[in-house]
C-alpha cells in the first residue's frame, strides 16, 4: 500500500491527540484556534458519517497538569473512551497503541496540538510501522509559524502525505454517486458556510 495515494474511508482510521485547552490558548501558528476547531469537527462528523474507527487521546489530564479535551469537540463524541498519557508521543503509549492496531486499519489520519510535537512524534512513528499517514495542516497548529511549518515539513520528509480538512473528506468519498455521498453533503454544506465567517484566507 502506498502513502501516496488516495485515502478510502474504508481503509482510514481518525487519530485526534491533545486537542485541550492548554494547546487551544497557545496556538500562534496560521490557522486560528476556532477554525482548528470547526475542522477537527468537521473531520469527527465525517468519520461517524462514513463509520470510520475513531481514536481521541489527551496528555496529562489524571496527572493533573492539563484540562480534558475541548468541550466543543467532546459533545461530537458522546460516549467516547479517552485514552490519557503522560507521554508526549502518543506511539509510545501501549493502550494508544493497543487502540490503533485494533481498528484493524493501517492508512491513519492524524490531527493533533502541537504540530511539532505531539502530531510529530506519533506521525514518524507510525510511518516507521508501516502505516501510512496523512495530516490535517489546518486542523493543526503550532506554538509560532515557524515552528508548525518546520513540522509540516519534517512530516512530508518522512513519508507522510499533508492534507487540509475538507480535501480529506471529499478524498474519502470521491463520488456523488458512493453511498456515502448524501451523508457527505449534509456536512459539507453547513461548514462551508461556517467557513465564510472566517473571512479571506
Amino acid at each position: 500500500m502506498s502513502s501516496t495515494g488516495v485515502f478510502k474511508y474504508e481503509d482510514s482510521a481518525l487519530l485526534l491527540i491533545d486537542y485541550q485547552k492548554e494547546m487551544f490558548d497557545t496556538v500562534r501558528s496560521e490557522t486560528p484556534a476556532e477554525l482548528i476547531d470547526l475542522n477537527v469537527r468537521l473531520l469527527i462528523k465525517a468519520a461517524k458519517a462514513f463509520d470510520i474507527p475513531i481514536i481521541l487521546s489527551t496528555v496529562g489530564v489524571e496527572m493533573g497538569v492539563n484540562h480534558p479535551t475541548r468541550q466543543s469537540i467532546l459533545d461530537e463524541l458522546p460516549g467516547i473512551k479517552i485514552i490519557d498519557r503522560s507521554s508526549m508521543n502518543a506511539w509510545e503509549d501501549r493502550p494508544f497503541r493497543n487502540a490503533v492496531e485494533k481498528t484493524g486499519r493501517k492508512r491513519l489520519v492524524i490531527g493533533a496540538l502541537y504540530t511539532e510535537i505531539c502530531l510529530a512524534y506519533p506521525v514518524v512513528e507510525a510511518l516507521k510501522d508501516g502505516y501510512d499517514v496523512t495530516y490535517i495542516v489546518d486542523a493543526v497548529g503550532g506554538l509560532s509559524q515557524l515552528a508548525h511549518r518546520t513540522a509540516i515539513e519534517r512530516l512530508a520528509h518522512a513519508g507522510a502525505v499533508p492534507n487540509t480538512t475538507l480535501a480529506l473528506v471529499t478524498e474519502l468519498f470521491r463520488d456523488w454517486k458512493s453511498p456515502v455521498a448524501d451523508k457527505a453533503r449534509e456536512l459539507i454544506k453547513p461548514y462551508l458556510a461556517e467557513v465564510q465567517k472566517f473571512g479571506p484566507a
